[in-house]
């Protein structure tokens, strides 16, 4: 009888031995919540811009040619009348001097037909000879005269030739690209330098088909410089009539005063598009957002149960580091906003609780709330 019991009891111990180990509890996480509510959604709109020359030229030779120097450097200011840029001279130079050889030819030949006209014309005085020779001759001396004069527009145009292998500045500015360097050949019209001339300066950014209705002409605009703390005011001046053809928006100029950033500063023009008074949205962080398939979720809390559950939302526009919700939410739902990526649904989950002291804790929860505009929130110490 005791050996049967021995038995049993073994066999009782290998059985459990065998049998595989319960699994271990999902394990309680913590997680950040906030209280969905709607706040006052502003019609301004901010844009990202350039800061630019209200007139910028890209100046090159009126003539081809090799380039011989060129002394305008990138960023460098220059004035009115500087040299910029030489070509090699010597070709338009034989140039002149051969139009110069054909003007002494022509004046020669026009000096030689003025004298045969004077001596006819005393014959004619003395009835030597008739009337027609003498017009031959004034015929031929005109005809002398007008190759002189093409000689000599010949002649002053091979002198512009010349004086054109030399770019000099048609304004005061900086230059702000140079493209051709010494020893290239660049023909007639070619840009060779770029200069943003002085004076009113440009903010440049781009708008969206949808937007650009709404801006007008002469609309005020607030400038946000990135580097700097200073704003600056402006007025729309130009506004495209058609589309860019890469990027499909509508590039807007807007005029500033002559306290402006450098060229090519970064800068945010905000606009007011004149929608009246702030329609009321509900806000998200992006730390609450994550994406199943080709749907934007977020993790509601169920305080009864204190389990999360997901939930489809549509994501209306961005807003800095938040996000409009169009819809899926309602005010008051409870919405994780820290710890998304970790969660399943049904799990259970805790209220995350900060170690600081009261005093802080209560200021540090207000921001996570005042994100979506809850509700008052309720003292640190008590759960959310």
């Amino acid at each position: 009888m005791k050996k049967t019991v021995v038995s049993l009891a073994s066999a009782a111990l290998l059985l459990a031995a065998c049998s595989r180990p319960a699994p271990p509890e999902e394990p309680v996480r913590a997680v950040k919540v906030i209280t969905v509510g709607t706040s006052a959604y502003a019609s301004d709109h901010e844009y990202a811009g350039e800061v630019r020359a209200q007139v910028e030229s890209r100046l090159g030779f009126r003539v081809g040619g090799k380039l011989l120097k060129r002394q305008a450097e990138l960023g460098q200011h220059v004035n009115a009348g500087q040299v910029l840029a030489q070509l090699d001279p010597q070709d338009y130079r034989l140039a002149a001097d051969a139009a110069r050889a054909q003007v002494a030819a022509a004046a020669t030949s026009r000096n030689l037909a003025a004298a045969d006209f004077r001596r006819y014309q005393a014959l004619k005085e003395q009835n030597f000879i008739s009337g027609a020779e003498l017009e031959r001759r004034e015929s031929t001396l005109k005809a002398a005269q007008a190759q002189l004069e093409q000689a000599q527009s010949q002649s002053a145009v091979q002198g512009n030739q010349t004086n054109y292998a030399v770019l000099t500045a048609d304004v005061s500015g900086v230059v702000t690209a140079v493209e051709a360097e010494a020893g290239q050949v660049v023909a007639a019209g070619a840009p060779v330098v770029r200069i943003a001339a002085d004076g009113v300066r440009d903010v440049v950014f781009s708008v969206p088909e949808d937007k650009v209705g709404s801006i007008r002409v002469g609309a005020p605009v607030r400038i946000r410089v990135w580097a700097q703390d200073a704003g600056l005011t402006g007025k729309v001046r130009e506004v495209a009539a058609s589309s860019d053809p890469v990027t499909r928006t509508y590039p807007v100029k807007v005029s500033i005063d002559a306290k402006a950033p450098p060229l090519g500063a970064t800068v945010y023009a905000i606009l007011d598009t004149g929608g009246g008074a702030a329609a009321p949205v509900i806000k998200l962080p992006t730390s609450a957002l994550r994406q199943e398939g080709q749907a934007t979720t977020v993790w509601v809390l169920d305080k009864a149960s204190m389990s999360v559950r997901p939930q489809v939302i549509r994501v209306a526009m961005a807003d800095g580091n938040e996000v409009v919700v169009a819809s899926g939410l309602q005010p008051g739902m409870r919405v994780v906003s820290a710890g998304v990526h970790v969660l399943s649904p049904g799990q259970k989950v805790t209220i995350y609780q900060s170690n600081m002291p009261s005093a802080q804790e209560g200021r540090a929860q207000a921001a996570p709330d005042s994100i979506a505009n809850p509700v008052p929130a309720a003292p640190a110490s008590g759960a959310k």
